[in-house]
């Protein structure tokens, strides 16, 4: 009989534990799905939102844009890029003109610097690759390279 009380006490102790312990299931659901799908990626959350490669730190664009760059980036574009991507439609490549829509200024960058690592171990490069059936080659760009072609796409891609 002692025993059974005992017994009933522990149960009763370790429920009002867990449920002291449960408090916001929703956000920590939540929490384990990123956890989760960091994980089976195998990136930061860096990484997920900003692509893999040498940029490794946020790329801000200003609210102005820098006219000298975009005349660069434009050139560097047409020359390095045009053969595979078009600015309003898509071509071997996906089209430029919302890109900065949908992916961050480091993203682009890194995708331009590290075309093979990106469509290797990113997800969202991954699906662009099943996508288009091309992968991007490398056109051995440097980071101010890739920073003015990001600075061309911000801009009215004129």
């Amino acid at each position: 009989m002692k025993l059974t009380k005992i017994s009933i006490s522990a149960v009763i102790t370790l429920a009002f534990l867990f449920h002291g312990c449960g408090g916001n299931n929703g956000e920590q659901k939540q929490q384990s799905n990123k956890t989760v799908q960091e994980n089976e990626s195998g990136l930061t959350a860096f990484e997920l939102e900003h692509g893999i490669g040498p940029v490794s730190e946020t790329i801000s664009l200003g609210d102005e844009v820098d006219m000298e760059l975009v005349q660069k980036g434009k050139e560097i574009f047409e020359l390095k890029c045009s053969a595979c991507h078009k600015v309003n439609e898509r071509y071997i490549g996906p089209a430029m003109n919302d890109v900065l829509d949908r992916r961050s200024p480091t993203y682009v960058m890194n995708m331009i610097l590290n075309p093979d690592g990106m469509t290797k171990n990113h997800p969202e490069a991954k699906k662009l690759l099943q996508e288009y059936m091309s992968p991007m080659p490398n056109q051995g760009l440097t980071q101010e390279e890739a920073r003015a072609i990001v600075e061309f796409f911000a801009s009215d891609l004129e």
